[in-house]
């Protein structure tokens, strides 16, 4: 990424998301908001594996992408020469499935003569919520919750960043999809616990809720997991699961999580003398886990944002939206693509320069 010193006040971004196994796009407006946006999902692709096969992501990207952006100009009522700038997310992720956003962005912004720019999967997910008609002001606390990530995040501006506290084994979402496993529900785990939590007694079992009497603000998700393993190796041990032991365990694994996501962000926000926190991710679409942040943040005289559900998974209209503000501060690529499987958030450079930064 380079900088150079043109601004400009207005810009139509096209976004590309191909970071794991969700193919979007989306046109993004600085004046007038989010004008389209398309979303393919590859669950049906990858549910019999019980994962994502990063081959077969790749190749459903290379079919899916370009129609998708030819179906987001057509709603928006836009042409290819409208468009003043192309970001697609460079990172992280799957490292076949970000080469074809970033070979497919790359040649688009050449053949229509305007800039790309790598986004940042996870400065994407950040700013989502500034997609919703009351978006948080700066600073912040952001909790970064999904399949791959579990972070704590001071913001006191865009790439203005200080990780506070990250999980040290598994993500929440992929503690979601093991437990899912375990259960005999399909691949992705999230939705399919929450439904049958909705079902399940919660006096029957009372999971630990990991790392929460000890300082700081990590998140450890393994030993819950085993927990998990041990409860329904206990329940079956004389005859098979039945319905109820499955809903009363996806009942406690969730109150686990929830509670303990909960105690880290007051913790945090503490810490940081803020009254605002910020969730994002494809976690932060339970609704469980949305109602206990805002039933607890009352008490202590905060609030909680997040982006409405279809913008919590990955999807373009956050990289169109992160895209437009960094291409509107004169940032853009140079003439060599790279993709970054692994990146640092806090390696990104700042738009302005707040005292913390």
């Amino acid at each position: 990424m380079r900088s150079c010193l043109i601004t400009v006040l207005k810009m139509l971004v096209l976004g590309l998301e191909t970071s794991c196994d969700e193919t979007g796009v989306a046109l993004y407006d600085t004046e007038r908001g989010l004008l389209a946006d398309a979303l393919f999902s590859q669950v049906d692709i990858h549910v019999e594996y019980g994962g994502v096969v990063p081959e077969l992501a790749s190749r459903d990207h290379v079919r899916k992408t370009l129609p998708l952006v030819e179906q987001v100009l057509a709603d928006s009522g836009c042409v290819a020469d409208d468009i003043d700038g192309v970001a697609y997310t460079a990172g992280p992720g799957l490292m076949g499935a970000l080469m074809v956003g970033a070979t497919l962005a790359r040649a688009l912004a050449w053949g229509w003569g305007v800039p790309a720019l790598g986004v940042h999967h996870m400065e994407g997910h950040l700013l989502a919520p500034m997609l919703e008609q009351e978006a948080p002001k700066f600073p912040f606390v952001a909790l970064l919750v999904s399949g791959g990530h579990t972070q704590l995040v001071r913001v006191d501006g865009i790439g203005c960043y200080q990780l506070l506290g990250e999980s040290l084994d598994d993500a929440a979402g992929e503690a979601f999809d093991k437990a899912a496993k375990m259960l005999g529900l399909p691949y992705p785990g999230g939705p399919h616990i929450a439904r049958m939590a909705l079902d399940g007694d919660p006096e029957r079992f009372d999971f630990p809720r990991p790392m929460v009497n000890r300082p700081g603000l990590d998140f450890s998700f393994s030993g819950l997991k085993t927990y998990t393993l041990n409860t329904v190796a206990n329940c079956s041990r004389d005859a098979a699961l039945s319905e109820q032991d499955r809903c009363d365990i996806a009942r406690a694994f969730e109150e686990a999580v929830v509670a303990t996501l909960v105690i880290k962000c007051r913790r945090a926000l503490r810490q940081e003398a803020l009254n605002t926190l910020v969730m994002a991710g494809g976690v932060s679409a339970n609704t469980n886990l949305r109602h206990a942040l805002e039933k607890a943040l009352v008490k202590e005289g905060a609030r909680v944002f997040y982006p409405a559900p279809a913008y919590c998974t990955d999807n373009g209209a956050m990289i169109a939206y992160a895209g437009a503000q960094r291409l509107m501060a004169g940032q853009a690529d140079n003439e060599e693509t790279q993709v970054r499987p692994r990146w640092p958030m806090e390696e990104l450079p700042p738009l302005s320069q707040p005292e913390k930064c």
